[in-house]
């Protein structure tokens, strides 16, 4: 199953696709929560609510102008993994990582699917990443290995948008990974069901303005989904709608000679076989708001 969020009027709507289109869960199975993060604690039937879906009125329909939203839940943790991919480390110039390497992102630098990223008004150098997000579904801490894909509800994906001079301007990246609407995540959070387990042996790719800059496997991570649920959770506890970004393969432009940005008028799409595919492009910064 399929679940994206999108904005209906002035409210954020899940639904769940179907051919085409999308249909509001909240009119196809009412009694199921309205809020991402509640759904997944309530564990659903996801074959039963296929079926709803499915047997859904046409009214239940949602505009397929309705813009998307980060498939984001209320107050979750968004963990992303840097330098997971050998090559990666490599044209960055580190060593392969001994242990996952951890920062964190914060809901406001996301946009939806087809949404432009903001070239920020103080830089020319945003940087694209194209990623796998794992999706949270059954919390816990000190997870162990062995049961760690039995937590995960599902998967989508990310533009790890980064801001490359503000990022390395310190040890620290958190401010170059956190420009207001820098990044992407969605469309749809697949559920693991439809993929296999712990997501692996999937192309990836990303393309800027159609061409792929970026081109790698999801087996090719240092640290697989699996290791690296275990590894989170001894720290802190993870809980359903929590976010973990698996890291970018090698490509990214500021790797490239001459560097490669992001700019007003380009595209850049995110494509993780059978998951599907991330599409934005990149507008100027909207000072005032």
């Amino acid at each position: 199953m399929r679940i994206c969020k999108r904005i209906v009027g002035d409210r954020a709507v899940l639904a769940a696709k179907r051919g085409d289109g999308y249909v509001d869960l909240a009119v196809a199975a009412p009694d199921l929560p309205r809020e991402l993060g509640a759904l997944l604690r309530a564990r659903p039937d996801v074959a039963a609510v296929q079926r709803a879906v499915d047997a859904a009125p046409a009214a239940a329909l949602v505009d397929p102008r309705a813009p998307f939203a980060p498939p984001i839940a209320d107050g979750a943790k968004i963990l992303c993994l840097g330098l997971n991919y050998v090559d990666h480390a490599a044209e960055a110039s580190y060593a392969k990582p001994e242990h996952p390497v951890v920062f964190t992102r914060f809901a406001q630098s996301f946009v939806g699917d087809r949404t432009p990223l903001e070239q920020p008004s103080v830089s020319t150098q945003l940087d694209y990443e194209a990623e796998l997000v794992v999706v949270i579904g059954r919390g816990g801490r000190h997870i162990p290995l062995a049961s760690a894909l039995e937590h995960v509800a599902g998967y989508t994906l990310m533009n790890d948008g980064s801001v490359r001079d503000y990022q390395t301007r310190t040890p620290q990246w958190t401010l170059g990974k956190n420009f207001d609407r820098s990044g992407a995540l969605g469309p749809d959070l697949v559920t693991a069901d439809e993929l296999p387990p712990g997501a692996r042996g999937l192309a990836l790719a990303g393309r800027v303005n159609g061409r792929t800059v970026q081109a790698a496997n999801t087996s090719d991570m240092v640290f697989d989904v699996a290791t690296t649920i275990a590894a989170l959770s001894v720290a802190l506890a993870l809980e359903p709608g929590d976010l973990i970004a698996m890291g970018t393969p090698a490509g990214v432009g500021h790797a490239r000679v001459p560097p490669l940005y992001l700019a007003p008028g380009d595209t850049f799409e995110v494509e993780i076989e059978r998951v599907g595919v991330l599409h934005n492009p990149v507008a100027a910064e909207r000072t005032s708001r």
